[in-house]
């Protein structure tokens, strides 16, 4: 339920940006989403709601019946409802979205192999892409309109429903894999609507296709085991959240939220270390929700991200980051445009400008999409083997930097902004070198920075599960799993931080 982007508590932050409108007690302005006390106060229940109401009773209706299609009736009906409190409206839509993608699956069935497939496929996407471009785009495309032509088009206000960049791309994705004979049209509604709506991964992904869970929506099984991994795999997520990426986003916020002229070198590094960890253990945090969710219910996600910040090259840390958008856009877009077979560069370029804007309707995040295309580009080329011959140490150095100036890219709306903060990172504004207040913060918070650096990593779950095994290894789960929740829902009630990320998705 959320979307890459900064968040700040207090107006002083924004005195210079006007809010446009409210959503979900979200705060949505021009260059910002921020949570404001109405909306901290709906997070908790949200929260207080989902883990301590609305989850026990779907789980205790779920497990009630042993029948598999009274077990997708409630599972179908509780993620109706489950999308409906967010904005109630908006469930009618993805009711018709879901309709409609329905009737072209049947139907590109039936004409399979003629042209008659190919125009409904393409009637598909166009529909679906139509609907992503008049909630997500419109505003963005009639300010551009504005700027460039002068003219005065009124900037329509329209509300984004929640995760329509999500449901969208499964429904395209369902129908193109109809069209290629990868899987059979779905002949119920009901159960192709549960696909598209399934609570676990519903509003904030990963991205699931309808090949990957075809099976498991019609036959599945569930065992303590998988239950007990799915819970642990939940909480971890939880945890990820709330410990994690949101304290590590109040102290993004606390320098990257200044001005760059007051800045310290070293205040601007820690800031986007800060919002380069934020960002991971949000996203990643909710993905772990989602595939902890699903084996719960029995389903099996495939996994959406595998600790990227150790990769050696901005191309592996696409094969780890976010890998169901990535494998998304390999699969239905950069192959079908040709590959690397024949206009490999401008194949990538379009595959990382649809990329950028994917993550939100301003010009920055094509800037930051671009920005990893020729990157990726140049190390097919040629960097890449000098990478490779490089030692481990000095590559994965290489990647941690232009990630970091990537995530400067992403958090900035404003271009002027991010090279001037740039500038400040590389020494370049004549800036001081430390500050006595950063020194504070990183004494007081040293051990919290360890661990979140740590769990960047697969070396404390390695050393886990070497050093506790059998009974052990499940007690230390389950009284780290019990500490975890008591001190997430601790935390949310005394903290007023609580970002939305990823929530223009």
């Amino acid at each position: 339920m959320c979307e890459f982007i900064q968040s700040v508590m207090s107006d002083a932050a924004f005195s210079n940006k006007r809010t446009e409108r409210t959503f979900c007690n979200i705060a949505v302005t021009k260059d910002c989403y921020y949570v404001n006390e109405r909306g901290i106060r709906w997070f908790f229940q949200v929260f207080c709601l989902f883990i301590y109401l609305f989850l026990p009773i779907n789980i205790i209706l779920y497990y009630s019946v042993k029948n598999r299609k009274f077990k997708n009736i409630i599972l179908l009906i509780t993620s109706l409802c489950f999308y409906a409190w967010g904005e109630p409206v908006w469930i009618v839509l993805l009711l018709i979205s879901s309709w409609v993608d329905y009737c072209h699956g049947l139907y590109i069935e039936r004409f399979h192999g003629t042209k008659w497939a190919k125009y409904g496929v393409v009637s598909s996407i166009i529909l679906n892409l139509s609907l992503l471009i008049a909630f997500k785009y419109s505003a963005f495309i009639y300010e551009n309109v504005n700027l460039i032509f002068s003219t005065s088009f009124q900037v329509p206000d329209v509300t984004l429903p929640i995760g329509i960049s999500f449901y969208t791309f499964q429904t395209i994705s369902y129908t193109v894999d109809v069209y290629r004979g990868k899987v059979q049209a779905q002949r119920k509604f009901s159960t192709f609507l549960l696909y598209v709506s399934l609570f676990p991964q519903l509003v904030a992904g990963p991205i699931v296709r309808y090949a990957d869970i075809a099976k498991q929506i019609e036959h599945r099984t569930t065992n303590i085991s998988q239950i007990s991994d799915g819970v642990n795999r939940f909480i971890i997520g939880l945890g990820k959240k709330v410990l994690l990426a949101n304290t590590a986003g109040s102290y993004a916020t606390m320098f990257m939220g200044r001005s760059s002229e007051s800045l310290t070198i070293t205040e601007a590094w820690f800031g986007i270390v800060m919002f380069t960890l934020q960002i991971y253990f949000d996203f990643s945090g909710y993905s772990d929700m989602a595939i902890g969710l699903g084996k719960i219910l029995g389903f099996e996600y495939k996994e959406n991200f595998n600790y990227p910040y150790i990769s050696r090259s901005a191309t592996e840390f696409w094969r780890r980051w976010h890998i169901s958008l990535g494998s998304f856009f390999r699969d239905y877009v950069y192959i079908p445009l040709g590959g690397n077979r024949k206009n490999e560069f401008l194949n990538l370029m379009i595959v990382w400008f649809l990329t950028g804007i994917w993550h939100g309707a301003s010009w920055n995040f094509v800037v930051w999409g671009l920005y990893f295309g020729i990157l990726i580009y140049v190390e097919k080329k040629m960097l890449g083997r000098v990478l490779e011959k490089l030692p481990r140490i000095v590559s994965h150095c290489y990647l941690l930097v232009v990630v970091i100036i990537g995530w400067t890219f992403f958090y900035f709306t404003e271009m002027n902004e991010a090279f001037s903060y740039i500038k400040v990172l590389f020494g370049f504004a004549n800036q001081s070198f430390a500050s006595t207040e950063l020194t504070i913060i990183i004494t007081n918070n040293i051990f919290w920075i360890v661990i979140a650096i740590l769990l960047c990593t697969p070396l404390i779950k390695v050393m886990g599960e070497k050093v506790c095994k059998g009974a052990v290894h499940k007690s230390c789960l389950i009284i780290g799993n019990v500490m975890i929740l008591i001190l997430c829902t601790a935390v949310l009630v005394n903290e007023s931080y609580n970002p939305f990320l990823y929530f223009r998705f």
